[in-house]
């Protein structure tokens, strides 16, 4: 590409002190030549919550709010990309903080792979009484996903891509999976998607989620958002995913004794039966969007 390269970096916040610190690491991006950036952050709150935090950040680079409520992550997703100027945006979620290579690592991946968009992993940071079994399977972190040898769709916290048309289905931004809904229609679009494991971000991991329940919840969700939201056969992807749920099931009791392969086996049989249930139930209204 030639001229100058102009990205919007995307932050949708909702009560979290912590996206000072996001907000403050992306700021501090060392950029490649001819390539600048801007900050939109929508505050998804009732209340303009957010405001102070993000205009009094301290951050030295153009930052735009935007209040988007309320409480459904697809409007502020949306008020995102209505707010975006560039011809590329990155999205990156507002309890993450992200080295100063990140945007350029992005974009160099980009250009290599000659994708519409880059994902790259979003790493947790255990607290240090973080059970050992979820330590060792790194349960909280994000990574990025091939199926086949493709990547099918992605994730909004840590993307770069070209600025797309499409938008986050509002219907789903409560329930969730708006943003594996939102990269699969992209793919049908004809967007072409890659992987870019250099750049890394990172996650504190709310002491909340150490709990199985909750790990367990998170998977079954996950899922059932693939589940309703593939571009794949209904049937055949409820016989696949059946057969491996009971296939990671029958895994586990080798481990009955070891809780590290016990919840990687338990919890991976969870996110099959997850997908199952998504894909019996199917997404209504998902031709209407693309």
């Amino acid at each position: 590409m030639t001229g100058p390269i102009h990205i919007d970096v995307c932050i949708c916040t909702f009560r979290r002190d912590s996206v000072t610190e996001a907000i403050r690491s992306v700021a501090a991006q060392v950029l490649p030549k001819d390539v600048t950036l801007r900050l939109v952050v929508a505050d998804n709150d009732d209340a303009p919550s957010a405001k102070g935090r993000v205009l009094h950040s301290g951050a030295e680079m153009p930052i735009i709010y935007v209040h988007a409520p309320a409480r459904n992550i697809s409007i502020a997703r949306n008020a995102c990309l209505e707010a975006a100027q560039g011809e590329f945006v990155a999205f990156l979620d507002d309890d993450e903080t992200a080295p100063p290579d990140w945007i350029a690592t992005l974009w160099s991946c980009l250009q290599d792979s000659g994708a519409d968009a880059v994902f790259g992993p979003a790493r947790a940071v255990y607290p240090p009484d973080a059970p050992d079994w979820i330590t060792r399977n790194d349960f909280l972190s994000n990574l990025p996903q091939q199926r086949g040898g493709a990547v099918e769709t992605g994730h909004t916290c840590n993307v770069l891509m070209r600025k797309p048309e499409l938008r986050f289905r509002e219907d789903l931004g409560r329930s969730g999976g708006e943003d594996t809904d939102f990269f699969f229609r992209l793919g049908r679009k004809g967007f072409r998607f890659a992987i870019c494991e250099q750049a890394i971000v990172h996650e504190v991991v709310d002491p909340r989620r150490l709990r199985l329940r909750w790990l367990a919840d998170r998977r079954f969700a996950e899922g059932r958002h693939y589940g309703a939201t593939a571009p794949h056969g209904r049937m055949s992807l409820f016989v696949g995913s059946g057969a491996k749920a009971v296939y990671s099931a029958l895994r586990t009791l080798p481990h009955l004794t070891n809780p590290t392969g016990l919840a990687f086996w338990g919890l991976r049989s969870v996110f099959h039966a997850g997908v199952c249930f998504g894909a019996l139930a199917g997404a209504s209204g998902r031709k209407a969007y693309g």
